[in-house]
């Protein structure tokens, strides 16, 4: 193959961006071997949820920019693959890269193979085994249709052998956003974010909460909200929020209340530095979120999950996480209990900052397979 190896690479949502940049940035060192285009779906659009990523990430302004925006889960996945389709037409990649388990990572895999394109899906393998979850279903989907699977954790391989994944498309490479946390660590704690709201290190907590349920249903963010104000009474907490738990906020009294005595300190979205920040300085982290948990345990700082399950448990055997579900009084014990492992921390097999240095190694083998076979074919065409 005298041409590079042809890649477009997909992100659409904020976590994809921290997961990509380092792949990027080793891919940059092989200019020869590799054509990488940068596709944004526009799952995430505005400068809070999407730009700012890009800025602080150093990553290259995409390629090509969907611009499909929000909509339902049907809508968003439909916009997308119809979006997606003429790009990997017009590009002819060799392979496409998706990322997470966002909608974006299945309607783009799912372009591909129809295409006959075949695809590398990045976290691969991860399972709460709660199909209420649409991030559950994106993954079981897209995992099923990838050839190439990069895994973040060993249980990961169990659950795609379990469901039929062929060993050999398995490949243990680590946490890439891992290797974004490490490079960026230092730079977001000069941030002082706590700081300029005259809070010192480990004097607060943090809060993210996003999910459809935990936060579409009254009665449940009702009870999160009940245990956070209690909570509140020995920590203030920051809370970056979400816009889609914006409705759910001006809905609850009890959430009213926090805010007027300024135990719950509401925050507008972060860029990654400023949130990676915040969370390195803080006591614990309240969190319904998988990337977080993730964060945490190399950070060293205390999690409790607001979920029953969760698709990271490396983070509970191996880190600082602690599944609380969303009973209150469960929440408010498993706070305190973090609060007790503070400067406890594990790292996890290959979260050392090189996953994506494994990752384009894989990829350097499939280009000179991709090669290899391109000769072949020449050779028996001139017989």
């Amino acid at each position: 193959m005298n041409r590079p190896f042809r890649l477009l690479l997909v992100v659409g949502a904020r976590p994809n961006f921290m997961k990509i940049a380092p792949i990027v940035r080793e891919l940059g060192r092989y200019p020869e071997r590799f054509a990488s285009t940068l596709v944004h779906t526009g799952q995430h659009y505005d400068a809070a949820m999407s730009e700012v990523f890009f800025t602080e990430l150093g990553l290259p302004r995409p390629d090509v920019d969907l611009g499909v925006g929000s909509g339902s889960h049907a809508q968003q996945t439909a916009a997308i693959m119809a979006a997606f389709e003429p790009v990997v037409l017009e590009k002819s990649p060799d392979l496409v890269v998706v990322v997470g388990d966002v909608n974006s990572t299945i309607a783009c895999a799912l372009v591909a193979v129809k295409l006959g394109v075949r695809v590398a899906h990045v976290e691969a393998g991860l399972r709460s085994f709660d199909r209420t979850m649409p991030e559950e279903i994106n993954r079981v989907l897209t995992d099923q249709i990838s050839d190439l699977l990069f895994i973040t954790e060993a249980s990961a391989a169990e659950n795609l052998q379990r469901e039929g994944v062929p060993a050999d498309r398995i490949h243990f490479t680590g946490n890439v956003m891992i290797d974004t946390l490490l490079s960026h660590a230092a730079e977001a704690r000069r941030r002082a974010v706590a700081a300029r709201y005259g809070v010192p290190p480990r004097g607060y907590a943090v809060l993210t909460l996003h999910r459809p349920s935990n936060v579409d249903q009254d009665g449940t963010f009702g009870g999160l909200m009940g245990a956070l104000s209690e909570i509140g009474r020995e920590l203030p907490i920051f809370f970056p929020v979400h816009p889609r738990t914006r409705p759910a906020l001006r809905r609850s009294p009890v959430a009213a209340e926090m805010i007027e005595a300024g135990v719950l300190r509401l925050l507008d979205p972060l860029g990654y530095l400023d949130f990676l920040g915040l969370v390195a300085d803080s006591a614990v982290v309240l969190t319904d979120s998988g990337g977080v948990q993730e964060e945490t345990t190399v950070l060293g700082v205390p999690c409790v999950t607001l979920r029953t399950s969760t698709e990271r448990p490396v983070t509970i055997t191996s880190g600082t996480n602690i599944l609380a579900g969303t009973d209150p009084r469960r929440i408010v014990d498993a706070f305190r209990t973090a609060r007790t492992r503070a400067g406890q921390r594990g790292r996890p097999q290959f979260w050392d900052g090189k996953a994506a240095e494994r990752i384009v190694e894989v990829l350097r083998r499939e280009a000179d397979a991709a090669a290899a076979t391109e000769t072949e074919r020449n050779v028996a065409a001139s017989c």
